[in-house]
């Protein structure tokens, strides 16, 4: 069966999630109240209305209530800010407790009904007691949440080795598996310091590339296979991935010498790989 979705983004998210707009005439950049498991809260379309097979959905719908007006949103924008302003003094509560847990950030939902705590750690936290002074110090429903150092950067920003924006930040990556394999395509240096993020982690970046690697390797050459080049028969000896250009060795009694050509410049030999 077909059912009517529209998608939305939550404050400070990276992923869109699927509501019921009912019979709401809903547009993308309209700021709307939804229903969530955790209570309501204030989302912004990010698509416009469309119908999908009821089949593809992981769980019932939640619905869009209504359209949030200028007083809800600015209670909102104003309970953001609240919330945010409250991490040094939840740090020096969590710090009174003695437990072994860094702070990430604070947030809360549009009407302050739930005050959200994300944390690192490096073990499980009993956090029990911590939940019940929270609770009783800030008179609204407590969660904490335990998130890896890959979210916690995410949360935090920062410029990568590249000089921008952290691509979590930017919403890449976010569950994209990255291996060392993926970085060998690339021919990047297995050095930790050149490949790992500032979360400490393989960069996102490494899995994003990854797709336009796998295709171009298909293309190219092998190292040490014969290839026929415009000067003759050569040795493959590196491949430049990016510029598609293949460096070739050619041998002779008395000398070597290295040339560089455009893949299209070159043919297989008839030999196939060096033996």
């Amino acid at each position: 069966m077909q059912v009517k979705v529209v998608n939305a983004k939550f404050r400070n998210g990276v992923h869109s999630y699927s509501f019921s707009p009912r019979n709401l005439d809903l547009k993308i950049g309209d700021y709307v109240i939804v229903e969530t498991e955790k209570g309501r809260d204030i989302v912004r379309i990010t698509s416009d209305i469309e119908y999908i097979d009821d089949s593809s959905l992981p769980e019932p719908l939640k619905e869009v209530v209504k359209v949030a007006d200028a007083q809800e949103y600015r209670l909102a924008q104003e309970n953001y800010k609240k919330a945010e302003g409250l991490l040094d003094e939840v740090k020096e509560i969590v710090k009174g407790e003695n437990l072994e847990m860094k702070v990430i950030s604070v947030e809360c939902n549009y009407d302050f009904s739930r005050m959200t705590i994300n944390f690192t750690a490096d073990n499980r936290v009993d956090f029990r007691d911590l939940v019940k002074k929270l609770a009783e110090t800030y008179k609204v429903r407590i969660e904490l949440r335990q998130i890896g150092p890959r979210d916690a950067t995410r949360i935090l920003g920062g410029l990568g080795i590249c000089g921008k924006e952290c691509c979590c930040k930017q919403g890449f990556g976010i569950n994209d598996h990255v291996s060392i394999k993926m970085a060998k395509n690339q021919n990047l240096s297995l050095n930790p310091t050149n490949i790992s993020g500032l979360c400490g982690k393989l960069l996102c970046c490494i899995a994003y590339e990854n797709p336009y690697y796998e295709e171009v390797m298909k293309l190219m050459p092998k190292v040490n296979s014969k290839v026929q080049t415009p000067d003759g028969e050569g040795i493959v000896v590196y491949n430049d991935l990016l510029k598609q250009v293949v460096s070739v060795k050619f041998s002779s009694d008395d000398d070597s010498e290295i040339k560089e050509y455009p893949l299209n410049d070159l043919k297989p030999n008839k030999e196939g790989k060096d033996k």
